[in-house]
């Protein structure tokens, strides 16, 4: 038993327990090229966040790991079969339900854990900051707390040499063998300010990638992604040991 984990403690643990933090890891259900399983985001959300919370109540923080919400948003990609989509309006719906508990029983700080490039929380904790004004709400992407070329040979978002070597080290029963891989080649779109990144536009997925990855995995290995997940739930571990310990009344300095 974890007493961090949300799922794994209990009521004897819990029922005289101060919880300054609580961590809500999200990701996703998809496609990931042909090789790794579609639960790829939900297993990279849930090992990160539970070592990084581990590293963080080993050193003094209070803190809890929520249960991981397994759908994100998956919109751009309607036509790859069972990639299960959850609408923005739908997240905001289920946020704002969790954060009504978490005000009501005193837990001001809630950090969304994100292992999905296509959820997006900002514009929502926005507006449920509003409705929530005690609440001290935050969200992550731990794909990038590290400079990932130090790491990885090869640049991609989706299925790519991290997230191949991350599952490599996590699953390595869940990932085909390597004749299976695909190359994970993107086609880029016409209008060369998307790929500059100040224009935006969402990614329909059928016509972007074959195989659906984005980014070719080849050099990936079960060692690089244990290198990774060492050195980025160490980062991680500390900054929820901060938020947890974090005067809300006093958050700012020059």
């Amino acid at each position: 038993m974890r007493p961090y984990i949300l799922a794994e403690t209990n009521w004897k643990h819990l029922k005289d327990e101060k919880i300054e933090l609580a961590v809500l890891p999200w990701g996703a259900t998809e496609a990931h090229n042909y090789h790794l399983p579609y639960g790829t985001d939900n297993i990279e959300s849930e090992y990160l966040a539970a070592e990084s919370a581990r590293l963080a109540w080993e050193n003094g923080a209070k803190l809890i790991v929520l249960p991981t919400v397994p759908f994100g948003v998956n919109t751009g990609q309607s036509d790859i079969y069972l990639d299960i989509n959850l609408n923005p309006s739908t997240q905001l719906a289920i946020l704002r339900d969790i954060i009504t508990v978490l005000n009501r029983q005193g837990v001001y700080k809630l950090l969304i854990f994100n292992s999905h490039g296509g959820n997006d929380f900002k514009t929502m904790l926005r507006e449920l900051g509003l409705e929530f004004p005690k609440m001290f709400l935050c969200s992550s992407n731990w794909f990038q707390a590290m400079e990932r070329d130090k790491y990885f040979k090869l640049d991609g978002d989706h299925a790519e040499e991290m997230e191949t070597s991350l599952i490599m080290h996590f699953k390595p029963d869940l990932v085909l063998p390597k004749e299976e891989w695909g190359e994970g080649k993107e086609k880029k779109h016409k209008v060369k300010a998307f790929s500059e990144q100040w224009l935006w536009t969402e990614r329909k997925w059928s016509k972007v990638s074959e195989d659906t990855g984005i980014g070719n995995p080849r050099y990936a290995s079960k060692e690089k992604g244990k290198q990774f997940f060492d050195d980025v739930t160490r980062k991680i571990g500390k900054t929820l040991k901060e938020l947890c310990e974090l005067d809300l009344d006093n958050s700012y300095e020059y």
